[in-house]
């Protein structure tokens, strides 16, 4: 466990909106969450006029989320500044509380319309009730946890690498922001530290060599220690690799694997990019290169702790469309169903 991060502010990188870009947002989100209020996110109809209304972004935000879909960047990540969020109830800080999509529609509105353009909205049914967008937030009880209703330092990991379907994209917008400034989201991509990386590493992250431990919010329904078959960290292109890698759950199987893992892990937290996200800040992830993390701080549970709210995309829905249950939440994933993706640890 690595007690903090050093990294370089990312805010300067940002895209950001006018008040009347903005407002524009905002308007076709009211004028949706008005027709569909009774709707669940995970309706059809709801996320196609979604589609429709991402025309509201400005063109150049559009034209930023498609180069980035389909390019990315070395950092993999993207930052948008000034997005509406609307009016907000107390920030939830337990499971229970967690609020209706329609009480905070223009943030929950406006965030889909951006992850629209990048690809389909997905949820895990395993995690979070498989809501479309989720609370992240500090959960009363859980603040020890490597997860993000934690509030201790949350290691540097892609999201959801264990499972057989990972977001291809992931965003988290900010409406609350931590009142101590010292909550930050950070990122590291893998297109900024290949370079510092030698061949015998690169070549050792390419081979099946490591196991990653399921997240304890996909397998609550046992204490068993679950692990992912043998996988690579890197594959795909030599000079634009993917990576799929959780330092606080990847464990390299070899002596090879253990020390090509600890020369990534370095290399990432000297190339660590972050910010204390603000409201109506909303921050992009290619899932499939770059890692995210968190540093700590100290939640008061008094309804004004920090508060994102995220949302998840795959490219394309057709791979996974068998294993969608209801609207676009993807099937449990589960040891007691033993799939093929799936081994428990010996």
């Amino acid at each position: 466990m690595r007690k903090e991060f050093a990294y370089a502010d990312a805010r300067a990188t940002g895209m950001v909106l006018s008040e009347t870009e903005a407002g524009i947002i905002e308007a076709a989100a009211m004028k949706i969450a008005a027709e569909y209020g009774g709707f669940s996110l995970h309706s059809t109809d709801l996320l196609h006029t979604v589609e429709l209304a991402a025309a509201a972004l400005p063109s150049a935000v559009r034209r930023a989320l498609i180069a980035f879909r389909d390019e990315s960047n070395t950092s993999g990540t993207l930052l948008l500044r000034g997005l509406p969020v609307g009016t907000l109830p107390p920030t939830p800080d337990h499971p229970a509380g967690e609020p209706a999509w329609t009480e905070v529609a223009v943030a929950t509105l406006s965030q889909l319309m951006v992850m629209s353009v990048l690809g389909r909205s997905i949820s895990y049914s395993d995690e979070k009730d498989g809501n479309l967008v989720q609370d992240v937030s500090p959960k009363r009880g859980a603040e020890t946890r490597q997860e993000n209703s934690g509030s201790i330092l949350l290691e540097l990991h892609t999201e959801d690498g264990f499972h057989p379907a990972p977001p291809h994209f992931l965003s988290l917008i900010c409406l609350r922001g931590d009142r101590d400034g010292v909550a930050a989201t950070v990122t590291a991509g893998i297109g900024d530290v290949l370079p510092a990386l030698d061949a015998a590493t690169i070549a050792t992250l390419r081979r099946p060599e490591f196991r990653t431990k399921f997240s304890s919010s996909f397998v609550h329904d046992t204490d068993e220690l679950v692990l992912t078959r043998p996988m690579p960290v890197l594959c795909g292109p030599e000079a634009s690799p993917d990576l799929r890698v959780d330092f606080h759950g990847t464990i390299g199987t070899t002596p090879a694997a253990k020390a090509a893992l600890a020369r990534l892990e370095d290399a990432m937290l000297g190339a660590l990019k972050g910010l204390v996200l603000e409201p109506g800040e909303l921050i992009i992830l290619d899932n499939r290169r770059t890692v995210h993390g968190r540093t700590d701080f100290t939640p008061r549970y008094d309804g004004q702790d920090r508060w994102l709210r995220r949302s998840f995309a795959l490219a394309d829905l057709r791979p996974v469309r068998s294993a969608l249950g209801e609207g676009r939440s993807h099937q449990p994933v589960t040891p007691r169903q033993r799939t093929a993706e799936l081994a428990t640890a010996s």
